[in-house]
């Protein structure tokens, strides 16, 4: 239990505004208060606290250093209990949105989400980036109002563009004539594998894993330096890649999209957002 006495906030409001106007009359004035009655809300805090707080003359008043110490507290208290209860007012009507997007569009997207929180100052965004699957979860256990995913063309989302894959090799340590090839690929259940295993299948071409990554920068990266062959968005070709093609046996792999779904659309805020997201990402309505 606290044993430590409360201050109110209008004592604090009280002892605030006498520090502020060096007057007693001037301070009531501004708390809509008498002068007595603020009088003896300050004297009352002076009880508590066991010191003087202000010094009085019958021509000024003075805060004492004890009273400077109380009133930086006094400040962030009236402050916070100002946002307290704003928070739980209609003042932050906006809430919480929850976006989620791939891992590489998360540091993309920031000033897109900075333009649109100062558009929205009272607005909370809760943003989740990951791999495809986690995203799928969040959406299915209507964690998410807006999603970003990559995904096989199937369900309808609200807008969608296709998302080029490239097979990349490392221009200075190919691994595609190895044997067997090095894939760097994504965890289980990530995107692309099923592709990248069942074309070498096809191929008759043996294969292992030699890296795996759940961040899509890291799977660029380390196929770049000759960790092995991967599929990606032609968007992740580095200049240290080799691209390859039919010439190499490897078929063209057209069958992903990059889509958007939002949970209300016809809300105000999540359809201003999907809006942008797709101007960013060039998708097409649906």
């Amino acid at each position: 239990m606290n044993r430590h006495p409360m201050f109110t906030p209008q004592q604090l409001l009280s002892f605030v505004a006498v520090c502020e106007t060096a007057s007693f009359t001037r301070a009531a004035e501004r708390v809509h208060l008498s002068q007595s009655t603020v009088s003896q809300q300050v004297r009352r805090l002076e009880e508590m606290v066991g010191k003087a707080l202000l010094s009085r003359s019958s021509h000024q008043v003075q805060i004492t250093e004890e009273g400077e110490k109380l009133l930086g507290y006094a400040r962030r208290i009236i402050t916070l209990n100002g946002e307290a209860h704003d928070v739980l007012s209609d003042k932050w009507r906006d809430g919480v949105l929850r976006l989620g997007v791939p891992e590489d569009f998360a540091a993309p997207t920031a000033g897109l989400l900075a333009n649109f929180s100062r558009e929205h100052p009272h607005l909370r965004l809760d943003v989740m980036s990951g791999m495809q699957v986690e995203l799928r979860r969040a959406w299915q256990r209507e964690e998410l109002d807006i999603m970003l995913i990559k995904q096989l063309h199937g369900e309808r989302p609200l807008a969608a563009r296709p998302e080029p894959l490239l097979w990349l090799d490392s221009a200075a340590h190919p691994c595609f004539e190895q044997a067997p090839v090095p894939l760097v690929m994504f965890p289980q259940q990530g995107l692309y594998r099923e592709e990248m295993c069942q074309t070498l299948d096809a191929l008759g071409r043996s294969w292992r894993i030699s890296y795996s990554s759940a961040s899509l920068v890291a799977l660029a990266a380390a196929s770049a330096q000759g960790l092995g062959l991967t599929l990606l968005p032609a968007s992740c070709r580095l200049p240290q890649h080799r691209v390859l093609d039919h010439q190499h046996g490897l078929p063209e792999i057209n069958t992903f999209e990059l889509a958007l779904f939002c949970r209300h659309p016809d809300d105000a805020l999540q359809r201003q957002l999907a809006t942008a997201l797709v101007e960013f990402g060039q998708l097409n309505w649906q």
